[in-house]
């Protein structure tokens, strides 16, 4: 038996440019049935493979017959994808309304078969189906047969990396200096902190200071404290600011009152950043560090950075997809499991690496935050 659902819908009839109300009782009651399942039809091609350098082309067109379900109102579709045909975690590719066919170009198909789970630089199955459903709400929704083909996706970097830089840090006041990089919450791309040594310089109240940049060896973009700089008093918290971000003039200073170490955090869905004094005492001194795993073939060693002992870094190394550990002098090595950015922890298994590129490598001891930076994605 099929499922009755009553929909309330609104009538108005558009009558010389004005929406009136069609008669006394303005709330008429319909009902809608749910429609049989569509049918999808099945794609010319079984192989696409994506290009990167023609992001906007068309790749796939889906087509299917119009839903019925008993009322003249226009139906809606979701062009849904997974990696698997139970649908697991369905990714919604499009959605249209009113119409029976959906293109999706070679970046949003990309970016679905991404979303699905699908690995980059290699042919893997994708399963796709639509959804129909009508009203605002989408009720009755009734999904389609299932399809698939096979699509190669190539890879998108969509993480924003940011860099420090000011005469409170390694790099001082030079945009291009080995600025270290910012380490991004891996649950979280709007979150980035920083645990390090910080100096005050001088003493004087411009020394101590610091910006965030996003682009090594540009000044714009550059984030800092919403006051201008003069009336940049140092605080522990408050607002961010950013040229271009939020204004056309330069954003002020972040800063600390005294040499030391000092956990910098900053949120950009809030504009909101934190800087608390972190106590480093009774931590672990290491003389080395050496990246190695499947990914990076020949072990690698890190840098010390000499302005802050705590904080290691690679400047180029080239990465496959596999994993990765950092072992110590002491011969604990350390390792986390998301790929990009995250938190090691000592026997904590393998990075991952999920595609090949030339890379630029950060760890912190103090806290295992680490970051792999691509040169070239």
């Amino acid at each position: 038996m099929k499922k009755i659902q009553k929909i309330h819908i609104f009538l108005a009839v558009l009558s010389f440019g004005l929406f009136t109300i069609a008669c006394e009782n303005d709330e008429n009651i319909f009902t809608a049935t749910e429609t049989t399942p569509i049918v999808l039809s099945e794609v010319p091609i079984s192989m696409i493979e994506l290009d990167p350098s023609n992001p906007g082309n068309a790749a796939v067109t889906f087509n299917w017959n119009e839903a019925n379900y008993n009322q003249q109102a226009s139906e809606n579709y979701a062009v849904q994808m997974s990696s698997d045909e139970s649908f697991t975690n369905p990714v919604n590719a499009t959605s249209v309304v009113g119409t029976t066919s959906a293109t999706l170009s070679v970046n949003e198909l990309n970016s679905a078969a991404g979303s699905a789970g699908l690995p980059p630089f290699m042919f893997s199955t994708i399963y796709t189906r639509v959804v129909s459903s009508i009203g605002s709400q989408n009720g009755l929704p009734v999904a389609s047969n299932v399809i698939s083909f096979q699509v190669q996706p190539y890879f998108n970097y969509v993480f924003k990396d940011f860099y420090l830089v000011g005469n409170g840090t390694s790099a001082d006041w030079n945009n291009n200096n080995n600025n270290p990089p910012l380490f991004r919450d891996s649950e979280n791309n709007n979150l980035y902190r920083y645990t390090g040594f910080f100096t005050k310089g001088g003493g004087g109240f411009d020394d101590g200071r610091f910006k965030i940049l996003e682009v090594r060896g540009q000044w714009q973009p550059q984030w800092g404290v919403a006051a201008a700089e003069g009336s940049d008093t140092i605080e522990s918290s408050g607002n961010i600011a950013g040229n271009p971000a939020t204004q056309d003039s330069d954003p002020g200073r972040f800063g600390v009152a005294s040499d030391g170490y000092y956990t910098f955090t900053i949120n950009f869905s809030s504009n909101t950043y934190t800087m608390d004094s972190t106590d480093e005492s009774g931590s672990t001194s290491f003389s080395s560090m050496t990246l190695q795993g499947d990914a990076v073939g020949t072990d690698t060693a890190f840098t010390q950075s000499s302005f802050d002992t705590h904080l290691w870094y690679i400047s180029n190394v080239n990465l496959q997809p596999g994993d990765l550990q950092i072992m110590t002098n002491t011969g604990s090595t350390w390792g986390g499991s998301t790929s990009f950015s995250g938190v090691a922890t000592d026997g904590g298994g393998s990075i991952p690496v999920v595609v090949q590129d030339d890379y630029e490598v950060w760890f912190n001891d103090l806290t295992g935050d680490y970051i792999l930076i691509p040169q070239n994605l």
